[in-house]
């Protein structure tokens, strides 16, 4: 199972995207119990694609927040498919897609 949520609406040419991405986000600086730091691992890189383009594009850094969520438009039409992908700071990846209704 994917740890991304996507929702995309079209509206007057636009499509709405609403992503939901769950990682913990960890910056590397905070302490756990033990009194050790915990080891970084964030988000680095965003995409989201649609017909073979690449619609949306962010790096992220240490400063987005645990289960990072993310809202962007583009142009396009209902029935589109909306691909969005992540890596991150351990080379980790994931993807997943929706049609835009």
């Amino acid at each position: 199972m994917s740890s991304i949520r996507i929702k995309a609406k079209e509206r007057n040419g636009s499509v709405d995207v609403k992503t939901l991405m769950k990682h913990k986000m960890e910056t590397g600086l905070r302490k756990g119990k033990d009194g050790k730091k915990i080891p970084e691992h964030w988000i680095t890189d965003v995409t989201a694609e649609s017909g073979g383009k690449v619609v949306f594009a962010a790096a992220f850094n240490t400063s987005i927040s645990k289960d990072p969520y993310l809202a962007f438009k583009f142009a396009g039409k209902k029935g589109d498919m909306v691909k969005i992908s992540w890596k991150d700071s351990q080379g980790k990846t994931d993807s997943a897609e929706t049609k835009v209704k």
